[in-house]
């Protein structure tokens, strides 16, 4: 029986790791299928409080987890494939393994949509980003590209024109999902130019890092290469929310809908990081929910000790 179980090991997870532990509750940490979430996907984080020469993410999440432990917190490798929230206490289970815990904490995180192309996810951190805001710095001066068509690609293509000498933006139609404000406020800034209709079929990379990208048009197939050094891939996110579908509150693109900070609809249920959050998306935001919903779970554990 565990006081407080952890799905996840991103940021939010690992802080409510470090938070719970503290407060004696040897929380138990169910990794998930991209342990250390997507910071062990990066390289330089130059953002995250406390750290002026800035962290490789990996290290950032390795003292983590080096913290959490140091407080008690266990982990274990594994995807939780269902839960039992109708009753306390709740059953979580990954894999061939069973879990029963008083007090539940999903920080599962998101997964960034990528494009699908080969050699694609390799080269994040070496050319290829899904996120402006973590990267941008890292391209002053450099030519880049985003891909995209909604909201996101024209506030990243705007943001990221502060600091690349210039910003392709690649959509497979010559319309777009973006709302028109966005879409003019684009169209007005020099340095972004529209590649439309086309779709990037390969990223050129002979040395391991992104020298460019050959895009299709769509109407005709024809090709042609752009020479640049970025590609933020700028398609969406996927929380890694399906298992909680009909047992916890969810907008329709599948986030988590917090209720007074980090509570749910499930009393003892909490939720932290990217899964509930499509709006920041940041290291030190879900590391903020992360401490916000173990402090909410011992709280509730202590008005519950049945």
């Amino acid at each position: 029986m565990q006081n407080v179980l952890i799905i996840g090991s991103g940021c939010a997870g690992l802080t409510a790791a470090i938070y719970a532990g503290r407060a004696n509750l040897n929380p138990l940490v169910v990794e998930g299928h991209e342990p250390g979430g997507q910071l062990s996907l990066t390289t330089h984080v130059e953002n995250y409080p406390g750290f002026p020469e800035g962290i490789l993410g990996p290290e950032l999440i390795e003292n983590m987890r080096k913290q959490a432990e140091r407080f008690g917190a266990e982990f274990k490798a594994g995807i939780v494939t269902e839960v039992d929230l109708t009753q306390r206490p709740f059953r979580v289970i990954a894999g061939k393994d069973v879990y029963e815990t008083r007090s539940l904490i999903v920080a599962a995180g998101a997964s960034a949509r990528l494009l699908g192309l080969k050699g694609e996810k390799e080269l994040i951190g070496h050319g290829v980003s899904t996120c402006a805001t973590c990267d941008g710095y890292f391209f002053r001066g450099k030519e880049i590209a985003v891909v995209g068509g909604g909201d996101t690609a024209m506030e990243e293509a705007n943001f990221l024109s502060r600091y690349a000498s210039r910003v392709y933006l690649i959509h497979r139609r010559p319309e777009f999902r973006a709302s028109k404000i966005m879409v003019d406020r684009v169209k007005a800034n020099e340095k972004v130019e529209f590649v439309t209709p086309f779709v990037v079929d390969e990223i050129l990379a002979p040395e391991g890092l992104v020298s460019g990208i050959r895009v299709r048009e769509t109407h005709n197939g024809s090709t042609r290469d752009i020479g640049l050094h970025g590609v933020f891939v700028a398609i969406g996110h996927n929380p890694n929310s399906i298992i909680f579908r009909g047992k916890l509150e969810m907008d329709e693109n599948g986030y988590l809908i917090p209720r007074s900070g980090s509570l749910t609809s499930v009393p003892g249920v909490f939720i932290a990081g990217d899964v509930q959050d499509h709006r920041y998306r940041q290291a030190v935001t879900a590391a903020g929910s992360g401490c916000m919903a173990a402090m909410d779970a011992e709280k509730f554990l202590e008005e519950h000790k049945d």
